[in-house]
């Protein structure tokens, strides 16, 4: 699953490799830290591979929020939001 990481299709899907690098800390973060339960089957695979599963899967995407936006309670950048 990490090969699809060579591909453009993840880095153009996201709209860059900086948003698809941050979305992937983000929900690294969320997965390994603040244990939310990953959105695909986990099927023996590393964190760094549901992540990357989801993001295939558009079961997360990445939202800008910008510094005038109060509808994000994390404020400003690329919350994730769950499909």
């Amino acid at each position: 699953m990490i090969e699809a990481l060579r591909s453009d299709e993840i880095v153009n899907k996201i709209g860059g490799r900086f948003k698809l690098c941050a979305l992937i800390q983000r929900r690294l973060r969320e997965i390994t830290v603040d244990g939310a339960r990953p959105l695909v089957d986990r099927e023996g695979r590393t964190d760094l591979e549901i992540v990357i599963q989801e993001i295939v899967q558009d079961k997360i995407t990445s939202r800008w929020v910008g510094a005038t936006d109060d509808s994000s309670p994390t404020g400003p950048g690329w919350p994730l939001k769950a499909e």
